[in-house]
């Protein structure tokens, strides 16, 4: 009796189990259809927005007022993410997961923007100002002329462009020939006599340069691209600090030592730093198959780790030789704790930041590549139906219109030159990183569909 039973209950999980898979696949069809009209409805609205070709950060609903970093005007767009380059590859990707020639189209027209900005010496400052004369500087701060360089030789890849090759070679002309003699690069090119001639991890700004130069290496074939990987590659190992706080400071003269940036960065080790050098570390260590690389890192993990607060987060600064943290009001004046800075740089600066995630998540790309493991494992069901959760909710957002509106956004509404007076603006805006992250969302999403 209990075999019948078994065999009963079998015959009905198979045909429960078939018609719900079955129409698990129709959903899926259908939800990509939808995510492919969501592309195009919001990369058609987006292109709206476009100053010749290029962006800004965040914009009133009637596209009227416009803001990069500070309140902008309509003939200015933003070099650092999530401003042009950023938005270009977000066109870039949507076009080669779907194969629309109108993406492509919105890519090169980004691509455009930023080749009208670029200067002289081959790079880009924070914004492309139409109405002015080019700047004569490169700033590698927050992933501005290094954003710009990689979404161009990747468009490179994909079209047939003169204008937009001599843009790249110009681009990494100057990469080469702004690398410091220690293997670093600095805050700005070319030299000003002050810290901006410093070694910078500050913002991830030598990090950014290694990614763009193991993608340059990766899609050309130039020797003196490899021998500035090497170059860097040796500056991250003889920049680390020695024990008993094997990490990495924000800025380094040109003797290697720690110094001073703005008068409230001090020279000191950085634990936000250090693990973006792990990252950059396993970068190159995947890159080039050196795994002298992997051997920095055990000692930074382990410094990392004894060095969190007893609030669970990390001090930006750590006092070298005695690894407590530090606050520095503006004027290079110490003080105490967070609630004794200004109004400005407690509000403005992450004095104390939660690196946790981070951290965890690098200790584990450590232990794989240690194992021999490029990527982590993933469980493709679990990250696919966690997808199409995210496509839905993304989808369901999008308005008529084709906008994703970040309802209520509280901001300052600050001209940069003047200074801020503690008062909020809130209402809602259109905001270009919400438009890379969602684009990106459903790329992926599409992307392991397809």
């Amino acid at each position: 009796m209990k075999k019948i039973n078994i065999a009963i209950l079998l015959l009905i999980q198979f045909f429960t189990i078939v018609p719900t898979q079955a129409q698990d696949k129709q959903d899926l069809v259908k939800l990509a259809a939808e995510a492919e009209r969501s592309l195009e409805t919001g990369i058609t609205y987006m292109q709206t927005l476009a100053i010749e070709g290029g962006y800004v950060y965040h914009y009133t609903l009637d596209g009227k007022e416009k803001w990069g970093e500070g309140k902008t005007d309509d003939r200015t767009i933003e070099v650092q993410p999530p401003g042009t380059p950023a938005v270009g590859m977000s066109f870039l990707r949507a076009y080669r997961i779907t194969g629309n020639k109108d993406f492509l189209q919105a890519a090169e027209d980004a691509a455009s923007a930023l080749i009208k900005g670029q200067n002289e010496l081959g790079g880009w400052e924070h914004k492309i100002y139409f109405d002015r004369p080019k700047g004569k500087s490169v700033s590698f701060d927050d992933n501005q002329t290094q954003s710009a360089i990689s979404f161009l030789m990747a468009l490179d890849q994909e079209i047939d462009n003169p204008q937009l090759t001599e843009a790249v070679e110009k681009a990494l002309d100057m990469m080469l020939e702004s690398q410091l003699d220690n293997g670093g690069w600095p805050h700005r090119y070319p030299w000003q006599g002050n810290y901006h001639d410093y070694a910078t991890f500050n913002d991830h700004g030598i990090n950014d340069c290694i990614r763009v130069m193991i993608e340059a290496d990766s899609f050309y074939d130039d020797e003196d691209l490899k021998k500035s990987l090497r170059k860097v590659g040796r500056f991250m190992m003889i920049s680390q600090l020695p024990p008993p706080q094997p990490g990495w400071a924000q800025q380094y003269n040109e003797y290697l030592q720690p110094a001073w940036a703005r008068t409230f960065e001090p020279p000191a080790v950085c634990p936000a730093a250090s693990v973006y050098n792990i990252n950059s570390l396993i970068d190159l260590y995947e890159h080039t198959g050196d795994g002298h690389f992997l051997e920095p890192i055990p000692d930074a993990i382990q410094w990392l780790k004894a060095s969190q607060l007893p609030n669970g987060k990390w001090g930006r600064f750590l006092e070298i030789g005695t690894n407590k943290p530090l606050y520095y009001d503006r004027g290079r004046i110490r003080v105490d704790s967070l609630s004794q800075l200004s109004l400005e740089r407690r509000t403005g600066y992450g004095y104390e930041t939660d690196i946790k995630n981070g951290l965890d998540a690098a200790i584990l790309r450590f232990q794989q590549v240690s194992e021999g493991i490029s990527t982590p494992k993933i469980n493709h069901e679990i990250s696919q139906q966690e997808l199409a959760a995210k496509v839905r909710e993304i989808v369901e957002d999008q308005d008529k219109l084709g906008r994703w509106i970040v309802h209520q956004d509280k901001f300052r509404d600050e001209i940069p030159v003047q200074k801020w007076n503690g008062e909020y603006r809130q209402e809602d805006r259109i905001s270009s990183a919400l438009f890379n992250h969602n684009v990106g969302v459903i790329c992926e999403f599409l992307e392991a569909y397809k």
